[in-house]
């Protein structure tokens, strides 16, 4: 019996020219738009931004603008290292940050005396940072002017303004380590957490960024802003009531 041509033909060539036929056979699509292209540079960008919007997470003390001017509020924050016997504290960097939580002015400072304790797993600080610091009386002068008359946010501010050589009026501190609503029947909560509990916000889980640490307290402080202030007025309120009858009686 006689073979068909088809099947003396190389088994390899019988399957190219099938896939040349069916290729050669399918009709071509028309898109309506860019959109609808599922393997164009558009399409695929999409994808990827999509992909990536759901792995990248919003970081709640972003500023909701970039207005960096000074406002009447100010929040900052400082970095220390160990000098002395390495139990000293002196600044190594400061940070401020406005009511929008935008920088106004961050630094790394150069101690005046011999670091012996970078403490960089919490602080941050390296011997790099420091090569090109400023000295310490040209950012304590700076930070003066930049708080003066200004309402002074931040957490634990009396070890800040030490580690400055600075005093703020008490009237003009907002310190949320000592605010009411946010102290527990233990004592004083830590900054990191507040920031979690109330903002959402995840900071200080290794090395601190004074950056973020003033605004997460900046932002605190707006939140609550209004019964805070409330809070202040009443507080100097009675002080003053006490001390007027206080002089009175003398």
């Amino acid at each position: 019996m006689k073979k068909s041509k088809q099947t003396q033909m190389n088994p390899n060539w019988v399957q190219l020219k099938q896939k040349l036929n069916l290729n050669g056979s399918k009709p071509s699509r028309t898109y309506d738009s860019e959109d609808d292209t599922p393997n164009s540079i558009l399409g695929k960008r999409k994808e990827r931004l999509n992909d990536d919007s759901d792995d990248c997470e919003i970081n709640p003390l972003d500023p909701v603008n970039d207005d960096a001017s000074l406002t009447d509020a100010v929040g900052m924050d400082c970095e220390m290292v160990g000098v002395g016997q390495g139990n000293k504290s002196a600044l190594a960097r400061v940070s401020l940050v406005n009511k929008w939580g935008n920088v106004i002015y961050d630094e790394f400072v150069r101690p005046m005396e011999r670091i012996v304790d970078y403490r960089t797993k919490i602080s941050g600080i390296r011997p790099q940072d420091l090569r090109k610091a400023k000295d310490f009386c040209t950012a304590q002068k700076k930070v003066a002017e930049l708080i003066h008359g200004r309402i002074l946010v931040g957490h634990a501010l009396s070890n800040d303004l030490k580690a400055l050589l600075l005093s703020h009026p008490k009237k003009d501190i907002r310190d949320t380590s000592e605010y009411p609503p946010f102290l527990r029947s233990s004592g004083r909560v830590a900054l990191r957490h507040l920031a979690s509990e109330h903002l959402g916000a995840k900071i200080q889980s290794g090395e601190h960024c004074p950056v973020d640490d003033a605004r997460a307290a900046m932002m605190l402080y707006q939140r609550n802003r209004k019964e805070w202030e409330k809070c202040v007025k009443g507080k100097f309120r009675k002080q003053k009531k006490r001390k007027k009858n206080k002089d009175a009686k003398e």
